[in-house]
Protein backbone atom coordinates (compact mmCIF):
# COMPACT_ATOMS: atom_id res chain seq x y z
CA UNK A 1 0.00 0.00 0.00
CA UNK A 2 1.09 3.45 -0.89
CA UNK A 3 1.03 6.24 2.31
CA UNK A 4 0.40 9.71 0.20
CA UNK A 5 3.71 12.14 1.44
CA UNK A 6 1.20 14.50 3.59
CA UNK A 7 -0.38 11.63 5.11
CA UNK A 8 2.96 10.73 6.79
CA UNK A 9 3.46 11.65 10.66
CA UNK A 10 5.86 13.91 11.35
CA UNK A 11 8.51 12.97 13.18
CA UNK A 12 8.52 14.24 16.72
CA UNK A 13 11.24 16.48 18.31
CA UNK A 14 13.56 14.75 20.49
CA UNK A 15 12.77 14.99 24.14
CA UNK A 16 15.46 16.71 26.23
CA UNK A 17 15.68 16.43 29.92
CA UNK A 18 14.84 19.30 31.50
CA UNK A 19 17.00 18.77 34.62
CA UNK A 20 19.92 19.35 31.93
CA UNK A 21 18.96 22.77 31.01
CA UNK A 22 21.05 24.73 33.90
CA UNK A 23 23.83 22.02 32.96
CA UNK A 24 23.54 23.58 29.02
CA UNK A 25 23.28 27.11 30.01
CA UNK A 26 26.23 27.13 31.74
CA UNK A 27 28.03 24.99 28.97
CA UNK A 28 26.90 27.95 26.24
CA UNK A 29 28.17 30.84 28.43
CA UNK A 30 31.04 28.95 28.98
CA UNK A 31 30.59 28.42 32.77
CA UNK A 32 32.18 25.73 34.84
CA UNK A 33 30.59 22.51 35.69
CA UNK A 34 30.46 21.60 39.30
CA UNK A 35 30.60 17.76 40.52
CA UNK A 36 26.96 18.38 41.09
CA UNK A 37 26.50 19.23 37.20
CA UNK A 38 28.68 16.30 36.16
CA UNK A 39 26.66 13.65 38.90
CA UNK A 40 23.58 14.67 36.74
CA UNK A 41 25.07 14.68 33.40
CA UNK A 42 25.96 11.00 34.26
CA UNK A 43 22.82 10.31 35.90
CA UNK A 44 20.60 11.52 33.04
CA UNK A 45 18.65 8.92 30.44
CA UNK A 46 19.08 11.56 28.29
CA UNK A 47 22.57 10.56 26.21
CA UNK A 48 22.07 12.50 23.17
CA UNK A 49 21.75 15.48 25.37
CA UNK A 50 24.71 15.02 26.75
CA UNK A 51 26.49 14.24 23.61
CA UNK A 52 25.80 17.29 22.12
CA UNK A 53 27.19 19.45 24.49
CA UNK A 54 29.94 17.49 24.92
CA UNK A 55 29.94 18.04 20.50
CA UNK A 56 29.23 21.36 21.07
CA UNK A 57 32.48 21.98 23.19
CA UNK A 58 34.43 19.92 20.76
CA UNK A 59 33.35 21.92 17.47
CA UNK A 60 34.37 25.12 19.90
CA UNK A 61 37.50 23.88 19.93
CA UNK A 62 38.81 22.24 16.86
CA UNK A 63 36.20 23.18 14.44
CA UNK A 64 35.59 19.89 12.30
CA UNK A 65 39.52 18.58 12.48
CA UNK A 66 40.62 15.36 14.19
CA UNK A 67 43.87 14.46 14.90
CA UNK A 68 45.70 11.58 14.38
CA UNK A 69 49.80 10.54 14.66
CA UNK A 70 52.13 8.57 12.90
CA UNK A 71 53.45 6.70 16.03
CA UNK A 72 54.74 3.44 17.17
CA UNK A 73 54.69 2.12 20.18
CA UNK A 74 57.38 0.08 22.69
CA UNK A 75 57.29 -2.01 26.07
CA UNK A 76 60.15 -2.58 26.74
CA UNK A 77 59.89 -4.79 29.60
CA UNK A 78 56.63 -6.69 31.42
CA UNK A 79 58.63 -7.49 34.46
CA UNK A 80 56.79 -5.60 37.11
CA UNK A 81 57.56 -5.73 41.34
CA UNK A 82 53.37 -4.87 41.46
CA UNK A 83 50.88 -7.15 40.90
CA UNK A 84 47.68 -4.63 40.50
CA UNK A 85 44.47 -6.77 40.40
CA UNK A 86 43.25 -5.34 37.32
CA UNK A 87 46.83 -5.48 35.35
CA UNK A 88 46.92 -8.48 33.05
CA UNK A 89 50.47 -6.97 31.09
CA UNK A 90 52.80 -8.01 34.67
CA UNK A 91 55.19 -10.75 34.75
CA UNK A 92 57.16 -12.22 37.35
CA UNK A 93 60.71 -12.78 36.05
CA UNK A 94 60.64 -16.46 35.54
CA UNK A 95 56.93 -16.28 34.84
CA UNK A 96 55.86 -17.22 31.07
CA UNK A 97 55.79 -14.96 28.82
CA UNK A 98 57.85 -12.20 30.39
CA UNK A 99 60.15 -10.17 28.63
CA UNK A 100 62.95 -7.54 28.49
CA UNK A 101 64.43 -6.21 25.80
CA UNK A 102 67.99 -4.99 24.98
CA UNK A 103 69.34 -2.14 23.66
CA UNK A 104 70.25 -3.26 20.25
CA UNK A 105 66.03 -4.29 20.00
CA UNK A 106 65.25 -1.14 20.89
CA UNK A 107 67.50 0.22 18.15
CA UNK A 108 66.01 -1.47 15.83
CA UNK A 109 62.76 -0.45 17.04
CA UNK A 110 64.17 2.95 16.55
CA UNK A 111 64.93 2.40 12.95
CA UNK A 112 61.81 0.82 11.96
CA UNK A 113 59.95 3.88 13.65
CA UNK A 114 62.46 6.27 11.25
CA UNK A 115 62.06 4.39 8.02
CA UNK A 116 58.26 4.23 9.01
CA UNK A 117 58.00 7.83 8.69
CA UNK A 118 56.71 7.57 12.80
CA UNK A 119 56.64 11.51 14.30
CA UNK A 120 56.69 9.65 17.60
CA UNK A 121 57.62 6.55 20.62
CA UNK A 122 55.21 5.90 23.11
CA UNK A 123 57.50 4.19 25.45
CA UNK A 124 56.28 2.49 29.04
CA UNK A 125 56.84 -0.83 30.65
CA UNK A 126 56.73 -2.84 34.15
CA UNK A 127 58.45 -1.54 37.47
CA UNK A 128 61.53 -4.03 36.70
CA UNK A 129 63.12 -4.84 40.25
CA UNK A 130 66.72 -4.90 38.43
CA UNK A 131 67.44 -2.73 35.89
CA UNK A 132 69.57 -0.02 36.66
CA UNK A 133 68.77 2.95 36.06
CA UNK A 134 71.33 3.53 33.08
CA UNK A 135 69.06 1.27 30.98
CA UNK A 136 66.58 4.23 30.49
CA UNK A 137 69.10 6.72 30.04
CA UNK A 138 71.16 4.57 27.66
CA UNK A 139 67.77 3.25 25.70
CA UNK A 140 66.70 7.40 25.32
CA UNK A 141 70.18 8.20 23.63
CA UNK A 142 70.11 4.91 21.69
CA UNK A 143 66.74 5.74 19.98
CA UNK A 144 68.14 9.50 19.57
CA UNK A 145 70.85 8.29 17.79
CA UNK A 146 68.70 6.05 15.68
CA UNK A 147 65.94 8.38 15.32
CA UNK A 148 66.79 11.66 16.25
CA UNK A 149 63.91 13.43 14.37
CA UNK A 150 61.38 10.98 16.59
CA UNK A 151 59.74 12.27 19.70
CA UNK A 152 60.47 10.58 22.43
CA UNK A 153 56.97 10.30 25.02
CA UNK A 154 57.83 7.90 27.77
CA UNK A 155 57.42 6.36 31.27
CA UNK A 156 54.14 7.16 33.10
CA UNK A 157 54.32 8.74 36.50
CA UNK A 158 54.50 5.50 38.51
CA UNK A 159 58.03 4.84 36.37
CA UNK A 160 59.18 7.92 37.09
CA UNK A 161 59.02 7.78 41.01
CA UNK A 162 60.33 4.08 40.54
CA UNK A 163 63.58 5.58 38.76
CA UNK A 164 63.91 8.08 41.16
CA UNK A 165 63.86 4.81 43.58
CA UNK A 166 66.50 3.07 42.09
CA UNK A 167 68.48 6.01 41.11
CA UNK A 168 68.69 7.89 44.27
CA UNK A 169 68.55 11.18 42.12
CA UNK A 170 68.61 14.28 43.90
CA UNK A 171 66.95 12.60 47.99
CA UNK A 172 63.15 11.56 48.52
CA UNK A 173 60.15 13.51 46.97
CA UNK A 174 59.78 16.16 44.80
CA UNK A 175 63.35 17.31 44.21
CA UNK A 176 64.56 13.72 43.90
CA UNK A 177 61.72 13.21 40.77
CA UNK A 178 62.33 16.57 39.33
CA UNK A 179 66.14 15.67 39.39
CA UNK A 180 65.32 11.86 37.25
CA UNK A 181 63.43 14.41 35.21
CA UNK A 182 66.25 16.46 33.91
CA UNK A 183 68.65 13.29 33.58
CA UNK A 184 65.72 11.85 31.07
CA UNK A 185 65.46 15.18 28.92
CA UNK A 186 68.73 15.73 28.83
CA UNK A 187 68.77 11.96 27.56
CA UNK A 188 66.33 12.39 25.23
CA UNK A 189 63.10 12.45 26.60
CA UNK A 190 60.52 14.93 25.00
CA UNK A 191 57.08 14.27 27.07
CA UNK A 192 55.17 11.83 29.63
CA UNK A 193 52.23 10.22 28.65
CA UNK A 194 49.45 9.78 31.10
CA UNK A 195 49.28 6.36 32.22
CA UNK A 196 49.43 4.83 35.86
CA UNK A 197 46.74 7.49 36.89
CA UNK A 198 43.62 5.16 37.26
CA UNK A 199 41.30 6.45 39.67
CA UNK A 200 42.81 9.18 42.07
CA UNK A 201 40.63 7.63 44.86
CA UNK A 202 42.34 6.33 48.01
CA UNK A 203 39.71 3.36 48.69
CA UNK A 204 40.26 1.98 45.24
CA UNK A 205 43.84 2.70 45.18
CA UNK A 206 44.15 0.36 48.28
CA UNK A 207 41.46 -2.16 46.70
CA UNK A 208 42.41 -2.96 42.91
CA UNK A 209 46.29 -0.93 42.82
CA UNK A 210 47.73 -1.23 46.55
CA UNK A 211 51.75 -0.38 46.60
CA UNK A 212 51.29 2.15 43.33
CA UNK A 213 51.84 5.73 43.70
CA UNK A 214 48.98 7.71 44.82
CA UNK A 215 47.64 10.57 43.38
CA UNK A 216 49.34 13.31 45.12
CA UNK A 217 52.85 11.47 43.45
CA UNK A 218 50.82 11.20 40.60
CA UNK A 219 50.17 14.73 40.13
CA UNK A 220 53.56 16.08 41.48
CA UNK A 221 55.60 13.97 38.94
CA UNK A 222 53.25 15.94 36.61
CA UNK A 223 53.73 18.94 37.89
CA UNK A 224 57.39 18.75 37.97
CA UNK A 225 57.47 17.85 34.44
CA UNK A 226 55.57 20.86 33.59
CA UNK A 227 58.09 23.25 35.30
CA UNK A 228 60.87 21.56 33.25
CA UNK A 229 58.72 22.75 30.26
CA UNK A 230 57.56 19.21 29.14
CA UNK A 231 53.88 18.55 28.35
CA UNK A 232 52.35 15.48 29.30
CA UNK A 233 48.80 13.62 28.70
CA UNK A 234 46.35 11.90 31.45
CA UNK A 235 44.24 9.06 31.87
CA UNK A 236 41.39 7.71 33.67
CA UNK A 237 41.05 3.69 33.90
CA UNK A 238 37.00 3.52 34.81
CA UNK A 239 34.70 0.96 34.79
CA UNK A 240 36.13 -1.58 37.49
CA UNK A 241 35.43 -0.99 41.24
CA UNK A 242 35.52 2.80 41.20
CA UNK A 243 32.15 4.84 41.58
CA UNK A 244 31.12 7.84 39.17
CA UNK A 245 31.87 10.11 42.14
CA UNK A 246 35.26 8.94 42.16
CA UNK A 247 35.50 9.44 38.20
CA UNK A 248 34.11 13.40 38.89
CA UNK A 249 36.54 13.63 42.05
CA UNK A 250 39.40 12.40 39.73
CA UNK A 251 38.65 15.09 36.94
CA UNK A 252 38.56 17.73 39.34
CA UNK A 253 42.14 16.73 40.82
CA UNK A 254 43.31 17.23 36.94
CA UNK A 255 41.51 20.12 36.36
CA UNK A 256 42.98 22.42 39.63
CA UNK A 257 46.27 21.19 38.66
CA UNK A 258 45.91 22.60 34.79
CA UNK A 259 44.47 25.76 36.42
CA UNK A 260 47.65 26.66 37.92
CA UNK A 261 49.79 25.76 35.48
CA UNK A 262 47.67 27.69 32.86
CA UNK A 263 46.93 30.96 35.12
CA UNK A 264 50.23 32.89 33.91
CA UNK A 265 49.32 32.07 30.23
CA UNK A 266 45.67 32.74 30.38
CA UNK A 267 46.39 36.17 31.75
CA UNK A 268 48.82 36.97 29.26
CA UNK A 269 46.26 35.73 26.65
CA UNK A 270 43.58 38.04 28.09
CA UNK A 271 41.60 34.92 28.96
CA UNK A 272 39.55 35.66 32.19
CA UNK A 273 40.97 34.21 35.09
CA UNK A 274 37.70 33.04 37.61
CA UNK A 275 38.08 34.46 41.67
CA UNK A 276 38.60 30.57 42.53
CA UNK A 277 41.61 30.36 40.10
CA UNK A 278 39.34 28.44 37.13
CA UNK A 279 40.76 28.94 33.86
CA UNK A 280 38.06 27.47 31.07
CA UNK A 281 39.03 27.39 27.48
CA UNK A 282 35.25 26.05 26.18
CA UNK A 283 33.74 29.08 26.18
CA UNK A 284 32.20 31.37 23.13
CA UNK A 285 34.81 32.88 20.94
CA UNK A 286 34.56 36.34 22.62
CA UNK A 287 36.36 35.07 25.62
CA UNK A 288 39.67 34.62 23.94
CA UNK A 289 41.06 37.68 22.23
CA UNK A 290 43.78 36.12 21.33
CA UNK A 291 44.81 32.65 21.45
CA UNK A 292 41.99 30.06 22.80
CA UNK A 293 44.61 27.44 23.07
CA UNK A 294 48.23 26.72 24.49
CA UNK A 295 50.74 25.47 22.35
CA UNK A 296 54.62 25.36 22.28
CA UNK A 297 55.97 28.67 22.11
CA UNK A 298 52.51 30.49 22.86
CA UNK A 299 52.78 33.98 24.42
CA UNK A 300 53.05 33.83 28.15
CA UNK A 301 53.88 30.14 28.38
CA UNK A 302 56.67 29.57 30.21
CA UNK A 303 55.76 25.91 31.18
CA UNK A 304 54.26 22.71 30.00
CA UNK A 305 50.52 21.15 30.17
CA UNK A 306 48.29 18.86 30.46
CA UNK A 307 47.63 18.36 26.44
CA UNK A 308 44.75 15.33 26.36
CA UNK A 309 42.87 13.28 28.79
CA UNK A 310 42.32 9.32 27.91
CA UNK A 311 39.49 7.73 29.17
CA UNK A 312 40.71 4.27 29.06
CA UNK A 313 37.82 1.88 29.79
CA UNK A 314 38.67 -1.33 32.23
CA UNK A 315 39.10 -4.88 30.07
CA UNK A 316 38.66 -7.57 33.03
CA UNK A 317 40.15 -10.45 30.99
CA UNK A 318 42.93 -12.33 32.39
CA UNK A 319 42.96 -9.97 35.54
CA UNK A 320 42.37 -11.02 39.24
CA UNK A 321 39.14 -8.62 38.41
CA UNK A 322 38.19 -10.96 35.75
CA UNK A 323 34.63 -11.57 37.49
CA UNK A 324 33.90 -7.98 36.69
CA UNK A 325 31.55 -6.90 33.67
CA UNK A 326 33.56 -3.85 32.41
CA UNK A 327 31.83 -0.84 31.02
CA UNK A 328 29.21 -1.11 28.36
CA UNK A 329 29.62 0.88 25.45
CA UNK A 330 26.70 3.82 26.18
CA UNK A 331 29.03 4.00 29.54
CA UNK A 332 32.29 4.57 27.07
CA UNK A 333 30.46 7.19 25.07
CA UNK A 334 28.53 9.06 28.39
CA UNK A 335 32.33 8.68 30.44
CA UNK A 336 34.04 10.71 27.88
CA UNK A 337 31.66 13.41 26.80
CA UNK A 338 31.45 13.88 30.65
CA UNK A 339 35.24 14.37 30.83
CA UNK A 340 34.88 17.05 27.84
CA UNK A 341 32.62 18.99 30.00
CA UNK A 342 34.28 18.61 32.93
CA UNK A 343 37.66 19.31 31.87
CA UNK A 344 37.33 22.47 30.43
CA UNK A 345 40.87 23.76 30.57
CA UNK A 346 42.65 20.28 28.46
CA UNK A 347 42.53 21.45 24.85
CA UNK A 348 42.31 17.79 23.83
CA UNK A 349 39.96 15.23 24.62
CA UNK A 350 41.36 11.53 23.26
CA UNK A 351 38.96 8.63 21.97
CA UNK A 352 42.26 5.50 22.48
CA UNK A 353 40.79 3.02 19.49
CA UNK A 354 42.95 0.31 21.09
CA UNK A 355 41.19 0.26 24.39
CA UNK A 356 37.87 1.52 22.66
CA UNK A 357 38.15 -0.05 19.18
CA UNK A 358 37.68 1.90 16.16
CA UNK A 359 34.14 2.21 15.76
CA UNK A 360 33.56 2.92 19.04
CA UNK A 361 36.03 5.55 18.46
CA UNK A 362 34.25 6.84 15.45
CA UNK A 363 31.19 7.53 17.71
CA UNK A 364 33.08 9.38 20.46
CA UNK A 365 34.14 11.73 17.72
CA UNK A 366 30.66 13.04 17.70
CA UNK A 367 30.57 12.96 21.82
CA UNK A 368 33.63 15.19 22.31
CA UNK A 369 37.00 13.12 21.18
CA UNK A 370 39.19 15.32 18.55
CA UNK A 371 42.06 12.82 18.43
CA UNK A 372 42.06 9.24 17.59
CA UNK A 373 45.54 8.58 18.48
CA UNK A 374 47.70 6.41 16.17
CA UNK A 375 49.21 4.08 13.88
CA UNK A 376 50.35 2.41 17.11
CA UNK A 377 51.88 -1.53 15.34
CA UNK A 378 52.56 -2.68 18.94
CA UNK A 379 50.80 -2.63 21.96
CA UNK A 380 50.98 -5.29 25.00
CA UNK A 381 49.14 -3.49 27.87
CA UNK A 382 45.28 -4.67 26.48
CA UNK A 383 43.52 -6.43 24.22
CA UNK A 384 40.61 -5.08 23.26
CA UNK A 385 40.18 -6.68 19.85
CA UNK A 386 42.14 -9.97 18.26
CA UNK A 387 45.02 -11.79 19.86
CA UNK A 388 48.60 -10.74 20.68
CA UNK A 389 50.66 -7.75 20.28
CA UNK A 390 50.22 -6.24 16.81
CA UNK A 391 47.60 -4.02 17.55
CA UNK A 392 48.40 -1.79 14.11
CA UNK A 393 46.31 0.31 11.79
CA UNK A 394 47.40 2.11 8.42
CA UNK A 395 46.65 5.78 8.27
CA UNK A 396 44.38 5.35 5.70
CA UNK A 397 41.84 3.77 7.78
CA UNK A 398 42.21 6.37 10.21
CA UNK A 399 41.59 8.98 7.72
CA UNK A 400 38.66 6.82 6.71
CA UNK A 401 37.18 6.80 9.68
CA UNK A 402 37.90 10.15 10.82
CA UNK A 403 36.24 11.35 7.48
CA UNK A 404 33.03 8.31 7.84
CA UNK A 405 32.54 10.19 11.35
CA UNK A 406 32.12 13.47 9.73
CA UNK A 407 35.66 15.45 10.81
CA UNK A 408 38.69 16.25 9.04
CA UNK A 409 41.58 14.26 9.10
CA UNK A 410 44.83 16.56 10.57
CA UNK A 411 47.67 14.62 11.19
CA UNK A 412 49.20 16.04 14.20
CA UNK A 413 52.97 15.41 16.06
CA UNK A 414 53.34 14.60 19.97
CA UNK A 415 53.16 18.45 20.35
CA UNK A 416 49.67 18.74 18.81
CA UNK A 417 51.45 20.85 15.46
CA UNK A 418 50.45 20.13 12.29
CA UNK A 419 52.32 17.66 10.22
CA UNK A 420 53.17 18.04 6.24
CA UNK A 421 54.10 15.21 4.69
CA UNK A 422 56.46 15.69 1.43
CA UNK A 423 57.30 12.06 -0.01
CA UNK A 424 58.81 9.90 2.57
CA UNK A 425 59.91 12.77 4.24
CA UNK A 426 58.15 15.05 6.96
CA UNK A 427 58.26 18.20 8.57
CA UNK A 428 55.86 20.24 10.99
CA UNK A 429 54.03 23.14 9.07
Amino acid sequence: MTIAANTVPAARPARRDPALAEVARKVERGERLTAADGALLFATTDIHEVCRLADMVRRRLHGNAVFYNVNRHLNYSNICALSCKFCAFHRKKDQDGAYEHGLEDIRAEARKARESGATEMHIVGGLHPWLPFSYYTDMLRAIREEAPAVHIKAFTAVEIVHLQRISKRGGEGYEGVKAVLKDLIEAGLGSLPGGGAEVFDDRVHDEAFKGKIRSDQWLDVHRAAHELGINSNATMLYGHIEERSERLHHMELLRTQQDHTLAAWAKAQGIPVAADGAVVLTGPAELYPHERLPMPGSRGLTTGYFQTIIPLPFFPNASELEYLPGPTGLENLRTLAVARLMLDNFPHVKAFWIMQTLPMAQLELQAGADDIDGTVVWYDITKAVGEGNHQETSVGDLVRAIREAGGTAVERDTLYRRVVREGASWRVG
